[in-house]
């Protein structure tokens, strides 16, 4: 395994972080328990999860992937030995299961915040996140920035640093981070911070080979700023490892789950192909190449990987030990140059 560290701390953390979303829906707390054995055993010290999770997100499962790595702490005393982060949900998402309001004010922070580390069996947080941001911006399947001009947008970054900081104080959370935020968020966080405030280390945001939308303004963010990117859906819902390419009635997240469609349009399958050809000129696997292309990314800190198999598992993680050479580089932005973000 390869580690690094949280930019601006000394956390230091495997570049291949588990992901456990499917802790709860698609995995059992036996298969969970599995995965986080073999991830452990295999170098992986760094665990992400969320409170909505499992997905898809519903009132039947939410918290249920939290409970699962809670009950492995205590069955294993293997708390010491991970660096855990979750998220507190946040609006504009419809999941109103979780909190009727889901504002991130200080008693919707405090209480998501209690939940999360009971349901974890644990009295801190080493990196808590903000699942989303809440002004209505980066939907899932909107390519582009849409102006709403009905929308009310408070500009509260100041006080929700405020009540992050009184967890920081109270020893209840080290650090704090963002996910499907915009380059506008990052830096009125940043410049919020700069008050006295605890600074945001990480963005959570998805990069993949076929979404490369990060790079348009939060990868110089990341560089300049020292905000590290914890890349999500590296293999966008697994449709990088080729499988519903090469056997459409493949049983997976995409065919279990319909509205998971963000990777599955004729531009995203075209991409594909042409990445899976690559993959195959250089005798790898597409999953190899999609996760190596992440993994060697500057302003990424830890690639997040998920998996339903320990087979999948095996397989992501060993992509650290791949290197793409400058010619499968340069390969992969001629692709990308005629094929650009093809998934939103």
């Amino acid at each position: 395994m390869k580690y690094t560290t949280i930019p601006k701390t000394d956390i230091k953390v495997s570049k291949i972080c588990l992901g456990t979303m499917t802790f709860g829906n698609q995995n059992s707390e036996e298969d969970a328990h599995e995965q986080m054995d073999y991830a452990l055993r295999n170098g992986v010290n760094f665990f992400d999860t969320a409170e909505m999770y499992a997905v898809p997100p519903s009132a039947a499962t939410q918290g249920k992937t939290e409970e699962y790595i809670g009950s492995w702490f205590v069955k294993t005393g293997n708390r010491k030995d991970v660096v855990l982060a979750t998220k507190i949900a946040g609006p504009n998402r419809g999941m109103d299961w979780i909190r009727e309001d889901l504002s991130y004010s200080k008693a919707n922070l405090t209480l998501a915040l209690e939940n999360s580390l009971k349901r974890l069996h644990t009295d801190y947080i080493d990196l808590y996140q903000l699942h989303w941001p809440e002004r209505n911006v980066n939907i899932f399947g909107q390519r582009d920035y849409k102006h709403d001009n009905t929308e009310e947008c408070q500009d509260n970054f100041e006080e929700t640093l405020s009540v992050l900081d009184g967890f920081v104080t109270a020893g209840k959370i080290r650090q704090i981070g963002v996910s499907n935020e915009t380059p506008y968020g990052a830096m009125k966080f940043l410049e919020a911070s700069k008050k006295g405030l605890p600074r945001i280390k990480t963005i959570q945001n998805a990069y993949s080979l076929i979404n490369r939308s990060y790079e348009n303004g939060l990868a110089e963010v990341s560089m300049r700023e020292e905000v590290g990117l914890l890349a999500y859906s590296p293999l966008a819902f697994g449709t990088l490892s080729g499988k519903y390419i090469r056997d459409p009635k493949t049983v997976g997240r995409v065919s279990l789950f319909p509205r998971y469609s963000r990777y599955s349009s004729e531009q995203s399958t075209n991409a594909i192909q042409k990445y899976m050809d690559l993959a195959d000129k250089y005798n790898m696997s597409l999953t190899h190449l999609a996760l190596a292309f992440v993994n060697q990314q500057p302003f990424v800190t830890s690639n997040i990987v998920g998996a339903t198999t320990i087979t999948q598992l095996k397989e992501n993680i060993s992509s650290i030990d791949i290197t793409l050479s400058d010619d499968i580089l340069n390969e992969i932005e001629a692709i990308h140059a005629v094929m650009p973000n093809p998934a939103p």
